[in-house]
């Protein structure tokens, strides 16, 4: 199972705040916009989401078909195929795609410690 791009999205308080901080750690802003509550920062192959109001708790994001730029690769697993698999392996999803559709889609699983796992599938 493949699940692209890895990153974790904070909840921030401050987004100004938290983007000066992660600059002074070496990252640059990738994509997002402040207008919208929300950047994306990169440092290498590292990739932090910083989100102003957005939702409560950090949370665990994967890119089915995007790599670490942002950048569409292929083959990909599509986020159904994904879905399908994590609940053969007994895994119920809290929030589920719809496997008739296609395109951009997402799920969201909760891990047995209670940390938020989406995987958001853009293309």
């Amino acid at each position: 199972m493949q699940l692209g791009a890895f990153s974790i999205s904070l909840a921030v308080k401050d987004l100004k705040v938290s983007r000066q901080f992660y600059e002074a750690l070496g990252f640059t802003v990738l994509g997002g916009a402040e207008a919208q509550r929300y950047l994306i920062l990169k440092n290498g192959n590292a990739l932090i989401g910083l989100f102003q109001g957005m939702f409560e708790n950090n949370i665990l994001t994967f890119n089915p078909g995007w790599d670490e730029n942002a950048q569409p690769f292929n083959p990909f697993d599509d986020v159904r195929s994904i879905q399908q698999q994590i609940k053969k392996a007994g895994i119920q999803p809290v929030t589920e795609a719809d496997e008739n559709g296609s395109g951009p889609a997402h799920l969201i699983v909760v891990d047995p410690d209670g940390n938020t796992i989406l995987i958001d599938q853009h293309r």
